[in-house]
């Protein structure tokens, strides 16, 4: 920058100057955004070898901000800006505003139609129309029911009234619908119940984070039955993912936090054209004990892809479960040497595993015979050269080295990581539920723990239907409001298929059907 005593006095050695300060920002502009495109183009691994997603995303927007400033900056000056070579398009969202969203028409019209020439009435012939989307706040209201008495004027004792409708808590005052609302701000928006008890305040409600805590309580048990199903449903599959997660839980007694532990089992048919829709279900435990997913997982029979913990391989040895490893596991193994100490190894390991899920971007979407034909025919002469060519280095290192671990963390997982060429239900790696984890990850950054054992087994209830509902594009809050209030109403539990997420259908569809 150049300080204002030293700026010139002449007009057109400002001008000058002012263009060369726009050309410079320019440059500073296209180095920005090639490094936005670059993240933005940095498909695969695991999420630590990339920023994270949400730091990212703050650090996109902060970028974006800087550029939008520059670009109301250029269009307060009346000077014509210097444009790069390659000059980002402003992202303007112009006439893609839903069509289900209300309308306020507003009409700004000339105040004389008389023609200045002769004096007649001008008349309409066309109109300009813009949409800009506005807001309404959050808006409380009260929803006050009557239930007249009526009685016989002639004789004593007939008195009649409407029975009083069921609630989700007796003499309790909020609907189903406030009680989805706080469900979704805190399992899905990370906000919790003291923060939105604080927002609430501002609008004049006073709701205490313990009335708000004794409304989830009550939800996360009514939905207790429709969770225990939708990991019943997903057991009938024939092919789950399976993750976990720590999960911090506050014990009091110790003065500290304990770590508690998520189960995440996942079904995802897309990628090979299945017709199951998708799902996840957690399983709160207080502990990562081996026996746990043998627990969770009783009466499920088929493959399981997973990462590398043993539990698993004592689930597979009783024979009713055979195991499909990670390749992202793999692969993060070498990332991880190659980012500390870049390694000839390392680097063509890496090199060797990328060709492999290009294919996988190919063949995405296509049955799963036509994937397992495609992987025969593409893929598996690149897994049998790798495998002869991680066993050669493995000979040539010392065994104690980080590069040998990884090369026998590999080739001990041989089999399993050479399923999914045999088999196109099977994907390459189990992103899946590493994806349907990461809003307990983010849970835990915003410093949301569960109070006690209890509490993370209400997390597992009601996270599983909120990230079933995202997978399959339904609005949770509203899902959650009309299924609370049909358990409310005694829906019959033989049917509660119905109240799945994948099997919800909103009022307004349901309408127009």
């Amino acid at each position: 920058m150049t300080a204002p005593d030293s700026l010139p006095t002449d007009a057109d050695a400002l001008r000058a100057l002012l263009l060369a300060e726009r050309a410079r920002h320019g440059e500073e502009r296209e180095r920005w955004m090639a490094i936005i495109a670059e993240l933005q183009r940095h498909r695969f691994g695991r999420r630590s070898e990339r920023l994270d997603p949400e730091q990212l995303a703050l650090a996109l927007e902060d970028v974006e901000q800087m550029l939008a400033a520059a670009d109301a900056a250029a269009e307060k000056d009346d000077t014509p800006p210097v444009k790069p070579a390659a000059a980002r398009k402003r992202q303007i969202n112009r006439g893609a505003l839903p069509l289900h969203l209300p309308r306020e028409e507003i009409v700004i019209d000339v105040a004389d139609k008389t023609c200045a020439c002769c004096g007649g009435l001008k008349h309409c012939i066309g109109e300009d129309v813009a949409e800009r989307l506005d807001v309404i706040p959050a808006q409380f209201k009260v929803i006050v029911t009557h239930r007249p008495k009526y009685a016989c004027a002639a004789c004593a004792g007939e008195v009649v009234q409407a029975p009083a409708p069921e609630r989700l808590m007796e003499n309790g005052i909020p609907t189903e619908a406030l009680v989805a609302h706080v469900l979704v701000a805190k399992y899905a928006d990370h906000a919790p119940l003291y923060r939105q008890a604080q927002i609430y305040a501002r609008q004049g409600i006073t709701l205490d984070r313990s009335t708000l805590a004794d409304w989830v309580g009550r939800a996360a048990f009514t939905l207790r039955p429709v969770h225990a199903r939708l990991l019943q449903r997903l057991k009938q599959s024939t092919k789950l993912f399976a993750d976990e997660t720590t999960a911090p839980v506050l014990d009091p007694g110790r003065g500290r936090v304990k770590k508690g532990q998520l189960w995440a089992y996942a079904r995802d048919e897309r990628p090979w054209a299945g017709h199951a829709p998708p799902g996840v279900a957690y399983v709160y435990a207080p502990d990562r004990k081996h026996a746990r997913p043998a627990r969770h997982l009783e009466g499920f029979r088929g493959t399981l892809q997973v990462d590398g913990y043993g539990a698993y391989k004592d689930l597979a040895e009783a024979g009713d479960v055979v195991l499909a490893f990670c390749w992202s596991h793999v692969r993060r193994q070498f990332y991880d040497i190659q980012a500390k100490t870049p390694a000839p190894i390392a680097a063509e390991a890496l090199v060797r595993i990328a060709p492999l899920y290009a294919i996988e971007a190919d063949i995405r979407g296509l049955s799963a015979d036509e994937r397992r034909q495609a992987r025969q025919r593409r893929s598996k002469p690149l897994v049998d050269a790798l495998r002869l060519w991680l066993e050669a280095q493995l000979a040539a290192v010392s065994g104690k080295s980080t590069i040998a671990a990884a090369i026998r963390y590999a080739l001990s997982r041989w089999d399993g990581l050479a399923r999914f060429l045999d088999d196109g239900r099977i994907d390459i790696d189990s992103n899946v539920v590493e994806r349907s984890i990461r809003p307990i990850a983010l849970g835990r950054k915003n410093h949301l723990f569960a109070g006690s054992d209890g509490g993370g087994e209400h997390w597992a209830v009601i996270a599983s239907l909120i990230e079933t509902c995202k997978m399959n594009s339904i609005d949770p809050q509203t899902y959650l409001r009309d299924v609370l209030a049909k358990i409310v109403a005694r829906h019959p539990m033989d049917r509660i298929d119905e109240l799945l997420p994948f099997a919800y259908v909103p009022a307004a569809d349901k309408a127009a059907a």
